[in-house]
């Protein structure tokens, strides 16, 4: 019997349940072949402890409304594809480092506040344009990403696995733990992530253009503990707010970690803060949209080129009906040269209906090529292109482009041309690393929100739709 639960965007009652998504087409789905063994994790997964909670998805519900307002900027970035392989607390850490080097200089540029999302956690499962892939002659089906199958192409690895969702949960839980950890016991100084800053600056073949905003940086913090503002007298100097997302794919997975809160009468997806829909599976009677609609997690939508705005405003009132700011984020992924020409129309059907969203650009899928030696890349310049043309095309309209989503690492990674290093397509097998999707690795991510600084200067404050 299904039972009526509180909206999550608030008001009124409908009947929706976890499981409604189950009478939908689901793309992008695995076929498991053993459905008692599928049922069997399911359950389990039912019983075990939540991975975040709802008060903080709430949270960052409330931060993001402050985003839709233009009271603050999102920063979300991370792992095109989490793997077991890959576990390890070095390469967390990283990321954790440079989202938080970002995060300091976008700060300092803008003079608000940035809401930090990570890409972590969570992010195991990969949507696929083909169901199968060939290899001399032999076709298997395409790795899904760790927590459906396996990226060695044989029979017994690329079958889907129940049991992987199992193994994604308990990598998740190691993850939040580390970067609780990390965000709450030091690491997070600002301090230490002005020296890091610093360091960058001072190893950049462009350091001169750098050199003034670290420098002010640096100022800042001396000016601070003049005035007795340090770790030991303020918390907010040593810690900081982290929250995690992932692409809600494998709806299985996302099913079986859905809570009730009783406090608020809101179910929550508590496999992370921030799910989000991607561009392949938005279909607005589809399973995905289906099951997004019904929980009270901040939610986020990837938009393609080919994204009408009589599509967008439906799966706008489907997904937030009650047009609650914070709830939605729209994440372009349109490409430098064609954002320009599609996105206007889209912010103007937005705006004429009065509907409330966060817009966030998404510069790296759309500008995806694929080299002659066969390694996919993105070039530095193409994606700052897009980032740039996104504000310049909100700032017409007079809208608010509140935020960048990026594919990124801490890592030396040689997967995305271009940037200060200047690397070429022939540098990219030096260390080239990614399993999907080339990321921009540690200088090219700080040089970017360096340069990014610029375009927040501009920004208006304190937008109303």
């Amino acid at each position: 019997m299904q039972q009526e639960q509180h909206s999550p965007a608030g008001g009124g009652t409908h009947p929706w349940q976890p499981s409604s998504w189950r009478d939908k087409p689901a793309r992008q789905q695995p076929q498991y072949h053993d459905r008692e063994e599928l049922e069997r994790v399911e359950e389990q997964l039912r019983e075990y402890p939540p991975l975040v909670f709802a008060q903080e998805a709430r949270l960052l519900r409330e931060q993001l409304e402050r985003v839709a307002h233009g009271e603050a900027f999102l920063l979300h970035g991370g792992d095109c594809a989490e793997t077991f392989a890959d576990f390890a607390a070095p390469r967390i850490r990283d990321t954790f480092k440079v989202l938080l080097q970002m995060a300091v200089v976008l700060t300092f540029a803008g003079s608000a506040p940035v809401v930090k999302v990570a890409r972590l956690a969570g992010q195991y499962a990969k949507p696929r344009s083909s169901a199968e892939e060939e290899q001399d002659g032999v076709r298997l089906p395409s790795y899904r990403g760790d927590i459906i199958n396996d990226r060695t192409f044989t029979p017994e690895a690329r079958r889907p696995d129940p049991e992987r969702m199992i193994t994604a949960y308990h990598h998740s839980a190691a993850t939040l733990n580390l970067l609780r950890a990390y965000a709450q016991g030091g690491l997070a100084d600002l301090h230490q992530v002005g020296r890091w800053n610093m360091s960058f600056v001072e190893a950049n073949p462009l350091r001169d253009r750098y050199q003034n905003m670290a420098e002010r940086i640096r100022e800042t913090l001396r000016f601070m503990d003049v005035m007795g503002i340090n770790s030991d007298t303020a918390p907010v100097i040593r810690e900081t707010q982290l929250f995690t997302s992932h692409e809600a794919l494998l709806l299985n997975y996302e099913e079986a970690l859905t809570r009730h809160d009783p406090q608020t009468d809101e179910w929550f997806d508590c496999s992370a803060h921030f799910i989000w829909i991607g561009d392949r599976t938005r279909g607005l009677e589809d399973a995905h949209v289906a099951f997004c609609r019904g929980i009270g997690n901040p939610v986020g939508v990837k938009i393609g080129p080919r994204t009408t705005a009589d599509e967008l405003l439906r799966l706008i009132d489907r997904l937030n009906p009650h047009n609650q700011a914070g709830r939605l984020t729209l994440i372009t992924r349109m490409g430098a040269d064609t954002l320009a020409r599609r996105l206007p129309d889209l912010i103007r059907a937005v705006q004429r209906e009065g509907r409330t969203v966060v817009w966030s650009s998404d510069p790296m899928h759309g500008n995806t090529v694929t080299t002659d030696g066969g390694l996919k890349t993105r070039d530095f310049d193409a994606i700052m292109r897009e980032i740039r043309r996104f504000f310049e095309v909100h700032a017409a309209e007079g809208s608010y482009p509140g935020g960048i989503h990026l594919q990124m690492t801490g890592e030396h990674v040689t997967e995305c041309t271009g940037g200060a290093y200047r690397l070429k397509a022939e540098d990219l097998s030096a260390r080239y690393r990614s399993y999907c999707d080339p990321r921009l690795n540690g200088d090219q991510v700080l040089e970017l929100a360096f340069l990014l600084a610029d375009s927040l200067k501009q920004m208006p404050r304190g937008y109303s739709p």
